[in-house]
């Protein structure tokens, strides 16, 4: 299936209300899970992924498809690593090409028994019955995924000893890691930070209810909206500037592009300034790497050169997002250039986005793919292949869009 989207006047005026943010609802629903304990969690994402996890989690069956979803699968070996029997954990194709090796490795060192059932490194696994033992410190690679690092701190307090985990090297989106602590830190758990070492002694979470924060991630794309308009007024409810999420960061990154942010006791209100500011975009996206493809598209649109660094994890979500954006952004004369080193990834976006005729964009099984690059429509016409995939972090989303005037058509 296939889309084509377009705006008849590229002018944006309208007020939503965001769906809760996946990554704290995944986290809160593994946090109850581990309590023993029922509370409420209210405004709970509405995404697809979070719903498989709230139904893996609720499931009894030996065998459990995380489908695609990556925080789920890997947040669920952890889970699974301490419950009793024995359960395969599986997912789509795709995930079966996304490394999991750093985690089970670091869950059998504490004593977990998991199998590889095919390609080494990958899933699926056969998670067995647990044998956690180890009291001694955990080291594990700070560069890697932050998903590994928090399903390891979510099941920390659980364990007969605790747990020393000891995070070696740069930290990659170290806000995601942070998020976790305060999250456990608001359900009882205390820990400590020192430098490169997070200890969690042995302890009981508290069951308490909670009330998730909206999404940062989805009001990226209606800064980019925005960004791209002639004009723009935008109220986005339930985003506040005391955040959890890394993502929150977006008021700073758009003011370099034009688009001011006023919080109200409700959430945010986004502006376009009358003229657009000029000059490079140059960002470490270290703390934020899913706001990257995003920035990318809005860099091609107004056709302000970017320089895109810190983007190490990107190549391992549910797609190579630099491949895919390198593709992608080709096809309205746009270049993307990887610029790989030994210690980082970063990558460049040059030229402005021009098109005669609506380009199909690919999609490649990724949300953020559909959804970072429909603000184009405001230019001209684009088209979006495979629209479906929004299900897995935002469904409303082209339905939102078209609460703001887009005009969204099936093919």
């Amino acid at each position: 299936m296939t889309i084509t989207l377009h705006h008849p006047s590229g002018t944006l005026n309208g007020t939503l209300t965001l769906a809760g943010s996946k990554s704290i609802s995944n986290r809160v629903l593994i946090i109850r899970a581990l309590s023993g304990h029922s509370f409420d969690i209210n405004c709970l994402a509405n995404a697809k992924d979070t719903q498989l996890l709230q139904e893996l989690l609720a499931s009894n069956t030996d065998i459990r498809d995380a489908g695609a979803a990556g925080t789920t699968f890997r947040f669920m070996t952890a889970y699974l690593a301490l419950q009793p029997g024995t359960q395969v954990l599986t997912g789509s194709s795709r995930m079966k090409q996304r490394p999991v090796g750093v985690l089970v490795n670091a869950l059998r060192q504490l004593g977990a028994q998991i199998e590889y059932l095919e390609k080494e490194g990958y899933p699926p696994l056969r998670i067995g019955p647990p044998d956690i033992h180890v009291d001694s410190p955990l080291h594990i690679s700070a560069g890697t995924s932050s998903q590994y690092i928090s399903a390891l701190l979510l099941i920390a307090p659980t364990l007969p000893h605790g747990l020393e985990l000891v995070l070696e090297g740069k930290i990659v989106s170290r806000p995601y890691i942070e998020m976790t602590l305060r999250l456990m830190a608001h359900f009882g758990i205390q820990y400590t930070w020192d430098e490169s070492s997070i200890r969690i002694a042995p302890q009981s979470y508290t069951p308490r209810s909670f009330t998730v924060e909206a999404d940062w991630s989805a009001a990226s794309y209606y800064y980019s909206m925005a960004a791209l308009s002639p004009a723009a007024d935008i109220t986005l409810h339930g985003l506040y500037a005391d955040s959890l999420q890394g993502d929150a960061i977006l008021p700073d990154m758009y003011e370099l592009l034009g688009v001011y942010t006023q919080f109200t006791d409700k959430g945010i209100r986004l502006t376009k300034a009358a003229h657009n500011k000029t000059g490079d975009f140059d960002w470490d996206f270290i703390r934020c790497p899913d706001l990257a493809q995003t920035l990318a598209v809005t860099c091609a649109g107004l056709g302000i050169p970017g320089s895109f660094d810190g983007v190490e994890t990107l190549r391992i979500k549910e797609t190579d997002r630099i491949g895919a954006l390198r593709t992608e952004l080709a096809k309205v004369g746009v270049t993307v250039t990887p610029l790989s080193g030994d210690a980082h990834e970063k990558f460049t976006v040059d030229g402005l986005a021009r098109w005669d005729y609506p380009p199909v964009f690919e999609t490649y099984e990724d949300h953020r793919m559909a959804m970072a690059f429909a603000p184009l429509a405001l230019l001209h016409p684009i088209q979006i292949a495979e629209p479906g995939v929004v299900e897995k972090s935002y469904p409303d989303f082209w339905r939102d869009l078209a609460s703001l005037g887009f005009v969204v058509n099936a093919q």
